[in-house]
């Protein structure tokens, strides 16, 4: 490998990489967690329970969340064109990550906060606790550590889509394997780019893990 030519776009595409992965995670992850709470409280027994709402949240992200994300990317470009100007680039990939990510993290916000001992949701009842305050100070933290392993692993999920967008001239390390690797017959460079995910999704687990382990031990 010529590190001359190599060294910039790689650690421009690392760069690239983790701004679409950190973007993702807070503008995804906070409104995943909204949609997760709405899926959470309005299912039937749920603090603020309302089935014809539930449904109708059930069937809209059981529709968004199984659709591949290089099918997804694709299929949402009218929108992205229109709200970012471009159907290509980070910014374009980042938002259609922002967007997938928002299903896929409200399911997985719904099915930890659901294994909340009920008997801690009534306690809080018995004592007078609104809806919004059981969410907020009872059933959110009851489920912290397993909302920490959650999102580590949507982490780890989004580092996959930022790889696959990459197809699609997304930016990232993903472009940068198949422009300077695939295309080019250069392995070196796609090993490079294989190991450099790795090393970030293990840095990820790892704090994620440690952080989890903390927050359970209280």
């Amino acid at each position: 490998m010529n590190w001359d030519t190599i060294g910039p776009v790689y650690g421009k595409a690392i760069v690239e990489t983790l701004i679409m992965v950190v973007i993702t995670l807070v503008i995804g992850g906070f409104a995943g967690l909204l949609l997760g709470l709405g899926l959470y409280s309005t299912r039937r027994g749920g603090v603020m329970s309302n089935s014809g709402l539930h449904t109708v949240l059930n069937v809209v992200v059981n529709i968004v969340r199984p659709i591949p994300f290089i099918i997804f990317v694709t299929a949402i470009g009218p929108l992205t064109l229109l709200v970012m100007g471009t159907t290509i680039g980070t910014t374009a990939a980042t938002f259609a990550l922002c967007v997938a990510a928002t299903f896929g993290i409200s399911r997985i916000v719904e099915q930890n906060l659901v294994t909340v001992d009920p008997g801690v949701i009534e306690a809080a009842r018995s004592m007078g606790a609104g809806p919004w305050r059981i969410l907020f100070t009872v059933v959110i933290p009851e489920a912290l550590g397993s909302l920490i392993l959650g999102y580590t692993f949507v982490f780890v999920a989004v580092v996959d889509m930022t790889a696959v967008a990459g197809a699609v001239a997304g930016g990232g390390l993903g472009q940068f394997a198949i422009s300077y690797g695939y295309q080019r017959f250069n392995w070196g460079v796609t090993g490079l780019a294989v190991v450099t995910i790795i090393v970030l999704v293990q840095i990820a687990q790892f704090t994620g893990n440690r952080l989890a382990r903390k927050v359970m031990r209280r």
